[in-house]
């Protein structure tokens, strides 16, 4: 397990971007601005919080692609279990300082962080499953697609841009989380190939 915990280099990725998503989180929880809508007429409003998880979802997509073949090659170790845990634990430990960070703030949009935190890694971790390129590129394109075309009106978005969607609604919290979960499974299921 040790060479495990090396390989994904966790100690070096995963945690340093953890501490800056909680501190991204904590610093600047209620700064936005506004951009240009492609659709409508009105601007669109886009939170910190909206770019925040994918600190997240960056450093644990890179930390998943690292591999060493000598030793996972090797059919008696449970590698798939431990990627699966390595990615509740990060994403519990975001949701967890989202949590904490919206309840001392009173701060919605570190809710909005934590919720699309667990959407963003679970499209991540199915965009990687299809293709390993594509974990790191599906959230990113997600957040700017849904910032862009995401909105009806100012403050008004689409039922598909749950990213945008208030921190209270529970139809979309449920939906991110089954993402999310469809994402373990995914994961789970992935054989993935060295990098090189």
């Amino acid at each position: 397990m040790i060479w495990w915990y090396k390989g994904r280099r966790l100690t070096a990725v995963v945690l340093p971007g953890l501490l800056a998503f909680a501190l991204l989180a904590a610093v600047a929880h209620g700064e936005s601005v506004a951009l240009p809508g492609l659709i409508g007429t009105g601007g669109n409003l886009l939170f910190l919080m909206h770019i925040t998880p994918l600190i997240v979802t960056g450093t644990l997509a890179h930390s998943l692609a690292q591999r060493l073949p000598e030793a996972e090659d090797l059919t008696v170790r449970p590698l798939p279990l431990y990627d699966v845990a390595l990615a509740l634990g990060t994403v519990a430990a975001a949701l967890s300082a989202a949590v904490t960070i919206g309840a001392l703030a009173d701060s919605s949009t570190a809710y909005e962080a934590g919720r699309n935190t667990l959407f963003l890694t679970g499209l991540m971790l199915l965009a990687g499953a299809v293709h390993p390129q594509a974990a790191t590129v599906a959230p990113v394109a997600w957040v700017f697609i849904a910032a862009f075309v995401g909105y009806r009106d100012f403050h008004r978005p689409w039922p598909w841009a749950v990213t945008l969607h208030p921190a209270g609604y529970l139809p979309t919290f449920l939906f991110c989380l089954a993402v999310f979960l469809c994402g373990l499974v995914a994961l789970r299921h992935t054989r993935r190939r060295p990098t090189s």
